[in-house]
């Protein structure tokens, strides 16, 4: 039997390149050992059949960002655990590769309520955690709620401006129907519980609430429970 190999120095040894490139071409997604997709260098290789894509290109594995449409009633913390490759969108159309090193260390930015439903931003990018997470209070982010009870008197100017919560005056925001049940908030820097407080002060409580965009990044129709890549380029 053959000695086993890293499986890096098995590819430089089959394409001539060298191991370096050879490390990129795995952790690309791009070698296959027995016909499923290895992505760790290190691994292993004695008699198994390795193969590099035809279509394989020298580029560095970039960390992912996941944008997901998150279920009401599951836990902002516990949002990364739903994001499984059977869940991923048809519709993505970002262009990014699905790689299992994807679905590891994903961290959850932009807090929205358990109760809530909606937009949820999963990501490994250290560049995308310092800009949801340093400037949040500055990012709008639009919110359907649907609510129940008769708004009280100047009830939508109220909304927009006036309110308090936790002892403190709230900034103004943008408030409007979006049909006879359901409010549209666009608003900067929620705490969480705001809006059902805000509407309870003005005689309304909330049925439902789902987050349809952070910033510049809509949710658009994609169904719950899945998610897609934020493209290359895209920011909030």
């Amino acid at each position: 039997m053959s000695e086993p190999l890293r499986l890096d120095k098995r590819v430089a040894e089959l394409t001539g390149c060298s191991r370096a490139q050879a490390q990129q071409y795995i952790e690309g997604g791009w070698v296959r050992v027995d016909g499923e997709v290895v992505e760790e260098p290190q691994a292993p290789i004695s008699t198994q059949q390795v193969e590099l894509d035809p279509d394989a290109r020298l580029e560095p594995a970039e960390p992912a960002t996941m944008l997901l449409h998150k279920p009401a009633g599951v836990d902002f913390k516990d949002a990364p655990g739903l994001a499984l490759a059977a869940a991923h969108a048809e519709g993505d159309l970002s262009g990014v590769r699905l790689l299992k090193r994807h679905f590891h260390n994903l961290t959850p930015l932009m807090p929205i309520d358990a109760e809530a439903s909606g937009l949820v931003v999963l990501s490994q990018d250290g560049r995308t955690w310092r800009r949801l997470t340093e400037d949040y209070a500055q990012i709008e982010q639009e919110f359907v709620v649907e609510v129940s009870g008769e708004l009280g008197p100047y009830g939508l100017k109220r909304l927009a401006h006036g309110l308090e919560y936790r002892g403190r005056p709230l900034a103004p925001c943008k408030v409007s129907w979006a049909n006879e049940t359901r409010l549209r908030f666009a608003i900067k820097n929620v705490m969480g519980g705001q809006l059902r407080h805000m509407c309870a002060q003005v005689g309304l409580e909330v049925v439902s609430s789902k987050r349809l965009r952070i910033g510049r990044i809509s949710l658009s129709k994609m169904p719950v429970g899945e998610w897609r890549y934020l493209p290359v380029g895209e920011k909030f």
